[in-house]
């Protein structure tokens, strides 16, 4: 094995294993805060070991710049949490979304004026897309998925702006396939969203 492979493999493995204390540690803040939710730790700690660790193999191997990491690895933590708490309790609590945006926004900061002013422009204007969503037809995507968008729309729209369409348009596909495979009538949003955004950003970045 050369240098470089060895060096990747062993950013990957510290960062999946940073990733795993992560992840205990958003289950356990998850069964403390208000509207939290008790949720399994295995499928959080591997879960955010595995968002940690792509994106840290990436830098090593020089397919993304450093600067990108804080975001990705931001948005690994709301994947987990966001998810988690949407498929056990079936909703978003602020201590989650609200939190999220800010980190999510302060994560850019590595990147430049430039990205953070786009950051901040997405944030406003997913979050504003989805409250007149939310308002036009409530049943259709809930007060929590809304709190939610800033913090998505932020590293979306710092990227390219083409990723504020991509990953909602992505989650719905995601979700009407989920309806029809599995005769739900209903399945939360914040799972498929929280999905699509990462891998909308990955490939984004990844190809710039």
């Amino acid at each position: 094995m050369g240098t470089v492979p060895a060096v990747v493999l062993a950013v990957v493995l510290g960062a999946g294993s940073a990733g795993t204390l992560a992840g205990v540690g958003v289950r356990a803040l998850l069964a403390r805060v208000r509207r939290g939710a008790l949720v399994p730790v295995l499928p959080c700690a591997g879960t955010l070991a595995a968002l940690w660790a792509a994106p840290a193999g990436g830098v090593a191997a020089g397919l993304v710049p450093t600067t990108w990491l804080p975001a990705w690895l931001v948005l690994g933590v709301l994947v987990v949490a966001g998810s988690a708490t949407d498929l056990v309790a079936r909703r978003l609590p602020d201590a989650v979304t609200l939190p999220g945006a800010a980190a999510a926004l302060a994560a850019l900061v590595p990147l430049g004026t430039g990205h953070l002013v786009a950051g901040l422009l997405g944030a406003v204007v997913l979050g504003g897309a989805f409250a007149a969503v939310h308002l036009a037809a409530p049943g259709a995507l809930g007060a929590g998925d809304v709190k939610l968008a800033p913090a998505l729309g932020a590293p979306l729209a710092a990227a390219s702006w083409g990723g504020l369409v991509a990953a909602p348009v992505l989650a719905a596909v995601g979700v009407l396939v989920l309806v029809l495979a599995g005769g739900a009538r209903r399945v939360p949003y914040g799972p498929p969203l929280l999905g699509a955004t990462w891998f909308t950003l990955a490939a984004t970045v990844i190809a710039r």
